[in-house]
């Protein structure tokens, strides 16, 4: 199997599993007991709370340990809005964000919240200028994702943090592609909050995290116990934490020679397409990019069709967003950069990670030309633009 969707998921770690298993067996009490046996797991948390703080530029008690990226998302926008209905009712948000941001935000437009959408340019990238005009007297909060899910395009969020924090807005990032791939230091980028989510760099699924700077008043997002210093109740997640906080040490060990890595098959796959496959775009910025995300188009062709197809050659891909994979409508991240309804649905995302080899983007590659070729000879939209070609070259 040639697996090219870390994007959606990654491989945990086996040294992440080796730190987890123990909160499973030996050391399962519950953190919040006085005795030795949930102190242990008290520990472990508390250790991993460190870490990450430690990832990201924060201190320790400004992480909040959730379920995910999603449940991250949620809490902080919607803590964000209530807890600033008073002085105001607008959030700037894009069009491009993880549906996890934009149905909230939908969701708040019910409650009476006004919610502008801001357009993107051709390779998904937020104008600081045009966020700047958004800007109104009652806007209480922005959420622009760190990097696009989709097309691995960076946004400017230190720009867009710095002109926030000038205003008195709070500012909320979704880094769930960004965190482990990228540095990121909250307090250079002036974040408020930011999401992030264990499963995509190499630690377990089912477990995230919330940064919330000092001083800020959120509401709770889960009402109960006082776990997580009384703002998110319920019994933590001590064996996901623990590989959580494993996770994110091995991510900054690595960080470096990943990218580097990463960067030279990503470029390699995005070259050997284009020399080879015609009618192919790339999509997103070409270098202000993730370092493993390649998202390309190929027209004439449905994407869903060719990763069947790649699937049962072995090569695990995607068409976009995994939580919107079995949808039948495009990439609404393609479509807001500009794409038609038809390249878009002829998208393929490759999401690779340090441990994919050239061999491996060889064999894809290879793959691909004869699948995308053979959907090519039964497609009507192909067959007609041949025709037309023929033509216009008498």
């Amino acid at each position: 199997m040639i697996y090219l969707d870390n994007g959606a998921t990654t491989k945990t770690a086996p040294e992440v599993v080796e730190a987890m298993l123990p909160y499973f067996t030996e050391n399962f009490g519950n953190p919040g007991g006085i005795y030795s046996l949930g102190s242990a797991g008290k520990k472990a948390v508390n250790q991993a709370r460190r870490t990450l703080a430690e990832m990201i530029g924060a201190r320790p008690e400004e992480i909040y340990f959730t379920s995910g990226g999603t449940e991250s998302d949620n809490w902080a926008i919607k803590a964000a809005a209530e807890g600033c209905a008073q002085k105001g009712r607008h959030i700037i948000t894009t069009k491009i964000e993880h549906h996890a941001v934009l149905h909230t935000c939908m969701d708040l437009e019910k409650r009476g919240f006004e919610v502008t959408y801001l357009e993107v340019d051709g390779y998904g990238r937020v104008e600081p200028e045009a966020l700047e005009k958004a800007i109104r007297p009652d806007t209480v909060l922005i959420s622009v994702m760190a990097a696009n899910n989709e097309i691995g395009t960076l946004e400017p969020i230190g720009e867009i943090g710095r002109l926030a924090r000038e205003r008195g807005i709070l500012f909320h990032t979704d880094a769930v592609q960004a965190l482990g791939q990228i540095p990121m230091n909250v307090e250079e980028l002036c974040v408020d909050m930011l999401s992030a989510s264990a499963h995509k760099l190499g630690g377990p699924k089912g477990v995230g995290m919330l940064y919330v700077r000092s001083g800020l008043k959120i509401p709770s997002f889960l009402h109960g116990g006082a776990q997580e210093r009384g703002r998110r109740a319920g019994t933590e997640n001590v064996p996901g934490i623990v590989g959580f906080g494993a996770a994110a040490a091995r991510a900054m060990r690595i960080m470096k020679d990943k990218t580097v890595r990463e960067i030279e098959l990503r470029d390699y796959l995005i070259r050997r397409i284009e020399e080879e496959i015609p009618y192919c775009r790339l999509n997103g910025h070409r270098t202000d990019r993730l370092p493993g995300n390649v998202n390309i188009s190929f027209s004439f062709v449905e994407g869903e069709s060719v990763l069947i197809a790649l699937d049962m050659k072995g090569i695990c891909a995607s068409s976009g967003s995994a939580c919107t994979s079995g949808a039948l409508d495009p990439s609404h991240v393609l479509l807001a950069i500009g794409l038609e309804q038809s390249e878009a649905q002829g998208a393929l995302r490759f999401t690779l990670s340090e441990e994919n080899t050239v061999e491996e983007i060889d064999t894809v590659v290879d793959c691909l030309k004869q699948s995308v070729a053979r959907f090519r000879e039964i497609s009507p939209s192909y067959e007609e633009f041949q025709r037309t070609q023929s033509k216009g070259s008498l």
